[in-house]
């Protein structure tokens, strides 16, 4: 009878399946990285719209949800009486607000709808920085302010045309942010006690958020500012190795840089794509390859920088892209182009391999955001239609399209609105916001 019993017990616990959880902590994800690490989810979207497990109101704002503990954190801007940034707090589970953190900011950019950066939860901590630089840490639990700054104020910006977007990023015992001021384009603080450590680089900001990677035993903090690409000591600022990538017009670099084995990859609206390698085995980086077009509208470049020379051979070359970060996958890039085109490149050389245009409409800084899960990618277009697509050299197949949530109009109301925001993957559901509500939906199966 035991051993019966114990045979049975051991079936039912190698036929249960084990899902996986994961939470949405920062920008782009655990890593940063777009990956979404989850199991148990649906297969296909159902046709037509998305039904949410609840719905809550908020401001206007770009700032893409985060999700951690069974919390959601998101920024918003109030226009009713004073102008004010919020950072707000809410269940998960159910929606309820917990908390919200209000300070004056009056803007003086571009797209005033509301703050860009993610919210940054580590260790029971919450770092949020409006657009306009003002920088505070939270108790993630209980929204009671810990420390702030006022970055403009303390660095002297010169204030990207459309304010700051560049979320924070943990690394230890710091946090660290592109700030933009002379001999400041990024600064570490103390996450204890808001102390600043360390500022690097005298170059004007991009929009960019900074990721680590591991090169020759050791970690690296690579930036994307507004005139380079480069490779810092996390702990010190000291510069490892950069890249030149002045601007054609005005910094404009949004995505965040992508990372595949050791080759390292960003591309601007104006300035077109540059792909170099950082080795692992030692701490150098090489130009892999740069590709402009002549303009905004025609992206394409006949000739190739290699770190042999220059290159053409009848080939159309890289890619601008806009506000979506692009992803490598298999030794190819997928990304959107500055108009809405759909294209994959040959990430060893930068050649194009196709373009579709049936992803998201045809305009002005169009955007995809994409997030690896298992074998799919999912896509999340400014329209507000969630995908799952498959991607290959072959071409693009999208299996799936929903509307998620409705684009809004307090930004380019002649587009019909756009939703510009990152979504987040957390808790088997997708975590979205437009200028007017917060919405959770379950993707679990």
């Amino acid at each position: 009878m035991r051993l019966s019993t114990c045979l049975v017990a051991i079936f039912l616990a190698s036929s249960v399946e084990i899902l996986v959880a994961d939470d949405w902590p920062q920008w782009r994800g655990t890593n940063r990285d777009a990956v979404w690490h989850e199991d148990g989810l649906v297969q296909h979207l159902p046709t037509g719209k998305l039904p949410a497990v609840w719905s809550v109101e908020v401001g206007p704002g770009y700032t893409g949800p985060t999700v951690a503990n069974g919390r959601v954190y998101v920024m918003d801007r109030q226009v009713d009486q004073e102008q004010t940034e919020r950072i707000l707090c809410f269940d998960s589970q159910t929606g309820q607000p917990l908390w919200q953190h209000q300070y004056e900011a009056k803007y003086e950019i571009g797209y005033k709808a509301g703050p860009r950066a993610s919210v940054t939860i580590a260790d029971g901590h919450a770092y949020a920085v409006g657009a306009m630089g003002h920088f505070h840490c939270l108790d993630a639990k209980t929204g009671n302010l810990v420390w702030s700054h006022d970055l403009d104020d303390e660095y002297e910006i010169e204030m990207p045309a459309w304010g700051i977007a560049a979320s924070p990023l943990v690394y230890g015992k710091l946090v660290i942010q592109q700030v933009g001021g002379p001999n400041a384009c990024f600064v570490a603080f103390d996450r204890s006690s808001g102390q600043s450590v360390w500022q690097a680089l005298n170059e004007r900001p991009s929009y960019s958020s900074p990721i680590i990677i591991q090169q020759a035993g050791q970690d690296v903090l690579v930036c994307w500012s507004g005139e380079s690409l480069s490779g810092l000591e996390p702990d010190t600022g000291k510069t490892l190795w950069t890249h030149a990538m002045p601007p054609i017009n005005m910094p404009i670099g949004v995505g965040t840089p992508v990372v595949n084995d050791d080759l390292i990859f960003v591309s601007s609206f104006y300035d077109g794509s540059l792909m170099i390698r950082a080795p692992k085995d030692n701490m150098t980086s090489q130009l892999v390859w740069r590709a402009v077009g002549k303009n905004e509208e025609s992206t394409g470049s006949n000739t190739v920088m290699l770190a042999s020379g220059m290159h053409e051979d009848g080939a159309v070359y890289g890619v601008h892209s806009m506000i979506g970060t692009p992803i490598i996958q298999d030794g190819y890039i997928y990304c959107v182009d500055s108009y809405g085109q759909f294209r994959c490149l040959d990430a060893a050389t930068g050649r194009r391999i196709w373009e579709d245009n049936t992803a998201v409409p045809h305009n002005r800084w169009a955007t995809i955001h994409m997030v690896q899960q298992a074998d799919r990618t999912w896509m999340f277009n400014d329209s507000g239609e969630l995908m799952i697509a498959q991607l290959s050299p072959q071409g693009l197949n999208i299996t799936d399209r929903s509307q998620l949530i409705e684009p809004t109009k307090i930004q380019l109301p002649r587009r019909n609105g756009v939703c510009w925001s990152h979504p987040a993957f957390a808790e088997r559901s997708v975590f979205i916001r437009n200028d007017e509500r917060l919405i959770r939906v379950s993707l679990a199966k």
